[in-house]
């Protein structure tokens, strides 16, 4: 047999060929993820550390505190803002929900004596507390004196930020930052006014120091 026979006879060595760049990335895309699955199910990692457990759904918890002089008891998610609590369990919807961030002041309420953002504070930890809302300013028919300067000196527009704007106010002149308009502008920047009522504000706050 000739060498061109035996050559034509013998077969051929097929080389194989390198898996594409997309073929690579899906096959181990496709056993990185049975690892991972593997692994979460038994609950540890590829490397032997283990995984954490799902969080606990928060639990109830229940509440005893004083709202405008009346004394409430009630159970709440532990995640309830006290925002939520007057609104929405306590059916107290003067308080305003605005940026629910602490930034605009619309929600603001006096805790002990003390203004506070509601939007900020977990109902879970005013056991005991007192609060007031706007609800709770006046006495009657007879407004607070700043809800009737409020009036008086036309201190809001849309009205959306009025109660926190006020609550606010009655805080300022508790802790005594009424020496001056600028004074009261710098005690209240915390409250938004979307109108741009802040001047009719200043002498709202005013005059309720002044006793006018």
């Amino acid at each position: 047999m000739s060498s061109e026979d035996s050559e034509s006879t013998s077969p051929r060595t097929v080389q194989p060929t390198a898996p594409s760049r997309r073929t690579f990335i899906k096959s181990t895309s496709t056993v990185g993820g049975v690892l991972v699955t593997g692994a979460l199910v038994s609950g540890t990692t590829s490397l032997g550390t283990a995984v954490a457990a799902p969080a606990e759904p928060p639990k109830n918890f229940e509440v005893t505190l004083t709202v405008n002089g009346r004394r409430h008891t009630t159970t709440i998610d532990t995640r309830t803002s006290l925002l939520d609590l007057l609104r929405e369990k306590l059916e107290l919807p003067g308080t305003k929900k605005g940026c629910n961030a602490g930034a605009c002041g619309a929600c603001t309420v006096l805790v002990d004596g003390k203004r506070m953002n509601s939007c900020l504070i977990l109902a879970v930890r005013l056991e005991g507390a007192e609060v007031t809302t706007i609800e709770g300013l006046a006495d009657g028919d007879e407004l607070h004196p700043l809800q009737q300067a409020f009036i008086d000196q036309d201190a809001f527009q849309c009205g959306y930020c009025t109660p926190g704007q006020i609550m606010s106010g009655v805080g300022c002149l508790r802790e005594g930052h009424t020496g001056s308009s600028e004074e009261i502008r710098e005690w209240m920047s915390g409250n938004i006014c979307r109108c741009g009522c802040y001047v009719k504000i200043v002498r709202a706050v005013e005059q309720t120091a002044d006793g006018k």
